[in-house]
């Protein structure tokens, strides 16, 4: 979070000079609520600090702008973008450097390039962005990144980019305080509207998109700009109110978690407090939140927060992932790596942050070295990712030995215990190992699509019509189906969406009810009854959440099952394929660091099932008269669950099964489909 260590500014109609105490108190609070919440222990909603960081630097930023054009109408854009780099770079491009070398001794290859590509998109300040995009790919199951903590300063980078000539506009166009006071409402108000639509329709835009957060950046800049008249109030109810912005902001932390639709409406409570203790916490004085946020562990805090949000959040990643901790001790051991990045952070504060802000040196802080400095560290860190990248191509990937080939699959298989040297995909190109339907827009993978194209597949000129149905479980045996669908002269059609079961239940996306994938599901049992094929194939995630946060039970799950049968035309024959194992970590990660021992990456087989729902895709197949399907035998054998099949690689991810090992499968799926 970008930082000043005092607040001095014009005098009113702004915000009396002086160094406030209760704001840098505020920021201790921030810090630590995002720090316990990462470190697992129960505060749910600790994610809410970087809302209140967002309000803190709206405000700061807005009154320094407002002084600046309180004494001369205008803004002087050079010296208040390199007085933002002073500030904010050194410290960040410090911890990014470090993150990327860390990251190239401890990750896997894989990770390693996420990381690269992170730290690239982190020294332009659009993470956010990379994040967001990312978040809406799932494809994508990998662990988080060292990185990801910086989306929130990509949202104040590129507020403090385009607030200066916004703030000006209004200065020029509103000549009374109300009128800019009133802009400003319309610009928040705005926002806010955003986000909350963004929260029902694309939550990771919701969540790392500039217009969805502008809204908390400008409530402080609201405060700033309205200042001289909310601080009129008396002393008493000053206090009362910026007791109240505390409490809302802990209340925040306590009772939002992970199921809450955030931010849009729900950031309300954690940003309307900390502008309440903003606002009114200097009007309070002692009677407000200064008499425990002037604590000096609270204002220690506060002057590090900067490089304590940037620092502890790597050390976390990385120790987690080295598996330091026992799991069994997670939590304790996360706590104790958040409170070792303390003084870490206060070592950056030290000799990083404080060399640049405090310099005396004239000629070090001339714009000329400040732009050439700021360059040059981007340039490098930048230059660091992208080695790293490259390099990490060089690590061994095999165990340097070949293995047959799958010539005919089998139930309990035998498991290769090793990475072999021609194996199908390689680690490296696992990842990318996804059905055509990816590739051609036939499986859809935003929210808000509800229909999909027109996919046929097999012999087209056939006069017999299969279709495939689900989500991305389902999309996972096209290559199956579509190699003997050719070959018996099938036509096969392809409906399949991420995140969306064919199943009639009601889900959430990022914890709000999923209406587009209830429409999807709608639109495409009309597709289905316009084409009649003689039988619908449909596989899905068996994991669900409902829409009261919890898991859907298997009985909706069955109850499910019938309203599809119901909707389907009654000449239309079903086949359910039961889901496929799943894994606690990405096989491939594991099998990098076991190339000579993969059967530690292998998971137990009763762990890997979700025993309960292959039990009630089983009843409801039978209930229903569809036909049953269950090739889990061909992935586990009596106790265990492999990741390496010969020379094939079964899993791309932790839960979907490669195009190569798929496509093996293809004449056990087509003899257990009885279409012969």
């Amino acid at each position: 979070m970008a930082r000043t260590d005092s607040v001095k500014l014009a005098t009113p109609p702004f915000v009396r000079a002086g160094f406030r105490a209760d704001i840098h108190g505020l920021r201790a609070l921030a810090v630590l609520v995002v720090l316990v919440y990462h470190a697992g222990l129960p505060l749910s909603g600790g994610f809410v600090g970087v809302d209140v960081f967002f309000v803190i630097s709206g405000f700061l930023i807005t009154n320094h702008l407002l002084s600046e054009l309180a004494r001369s109408s205008s803004v002087r854009f050079a010296d208040f973008y390199l007085r933002r780099a002073r500030r904010i770079l050194p410290a960040s491009l410090t911890v990014a450097a470090a993150t990327v070398v860390l990251a190239f001794i401890i990750l896997p290859s894989e990770l390693v390039k996420s990381a690269a590509k992170d730290a690239v998109a982190t020294v332009f300040y659009v993470p956010n962005f990379l994040f967001a995009i990312r978040g809406t790919d799932y494809l994508a199951e990998t662990a988080a990144s060292p990185f990801q903590h910086y989306w929130s300063l990509g949202v104040e980078e590129q507020f403090y980019l385009l607030w200066p000539l916004v703030l000006l506009g209004l200065w020029k166009l509103a000549k009374s305080a109300s009128a800019r006071v009133a802009l400003v409402a319309v610009i928040v108000v705005a926002s806010l509207l955003t986000s909350a639509f963004l929260v029902e329709t694309s939550g990771p835009w919701a969540y790392f998109s500039p217009a969805s957060r502008a809204w908390e950046l400008g409530a402080g800049a609201l405060v700033a700009l309205a200042f001289s008249r909310i601080t009129v109030l008396p002393r008493a109810i000053a206090a009362v109110i910026a007791w109240l912005g505390v409490v809302a902001i802990v209340l925040a932390a306590i009772l939002y978690g992970d199921t809450t639709p955030f931010p849009g409406f729900a950031a309300l409570l954690p940003v309307l407090g900390a502008a309440g203790v903003i606002a009114f916490g200097g009007k309070a004085g002692n009677a407000g939140p200064l008499r425990l946020l002037r604590l000096k562990p609270f204002q220690f805090l506060g002057t590090i927060s900067y490089s304590l949000y940037l620092v502890h959040w790597p050390l976390i990643v990385f120790v987690d992932y080295l598996g330091w901790v026992p799991s069994e001790a997670n939590a304790l051991g996360k706590v104790f790596v958040a409170f070792v990045s303390v003084p870490i952070a206060w070592l950056i504060y030290r000799f990083v942050e404080q060399p640049f802000i405090r310099s005396d040196s004239r000629r070090a802080r001339t714009p000329q070295r400040t732009v050439v400095w700021g360059i040059a560290a981007s340039t490098t860190v930048a230059v660091m990712a992208l080695s790293v990248f490259v390099l990490v191509d060089s690590r061994p990937t095999d165990a340097g030995r070949e293995a047959a080939a799958i010539v005919e699959p089998s139930v309990y298989p035998s498991f290769t215990n090793y990475v072999p040297s021609n194996l199908q995909p390689s680690l490296a190109n696992a990842s990318e190992s996804i059905p055509v339907l990816y590739v051609d827009g036939c499986h859809l993978r935003s929210a808000e699509q509800t229909e999909n194209p027109e996919c046929k597949f097999g012999d087209s000129s056939a006069t017999r019509t299969i279709a495939l149905f689900g989500d991305s479980h389902a999309a996972q045996w096209f290559p199956a189906l579509e190699q003997e669908a050719s070959q018996q002269s099938f036509a096969l059609f392809s409906f399949t969406k991420s995140s969306c079961p064919s199943v009639a239940v009601k889900v959430t996306r990022y914890n709000v009810r999923d209406d587009a994938c209830e429409q999807w599901r709608t639109n495409m049992i009309d597709r289905l009854n316009e084409i009649t094929p003689e039988l619908v194939v449909i596989s899905n995630l068996s994991n669900y959440t409902a829409l009261d946060g919890n898991p859907v039970t298997t009985a909706a799950w069955k109850e499910g099952y019938s309203e599809l049968r119901a909707a389907l035309d009654p000449s239309i024959e079903l086949a359910v394929i039961a889901d496929t194992p799943h894994f606690d970590e990405t096989p491939t990660l594991c099998l990098e660091v076991n190339l000579e021992s993969a059967e530690e990456c292998a998971s137990p087989r009763t762990q890997a099932i979700y025993g309960s729902f292959a039990t009630a895709d089983s009843e409801a197949s039978a209930a229903l008269g569809a036909r049953f399907v269950d090739l889990t035998d061909y992935f586990c054998d009596a106790d265990s669950c492999g990741v390496i099949i010969g020379s094939t690689l079964v899993y791309r991810d932790s839960h979907h099964v490669t195009v190569e090992y798929s496509t093996t499968l293809s004449a056990a799926l087509w003899e257990a489909l009885s279409l012969s």
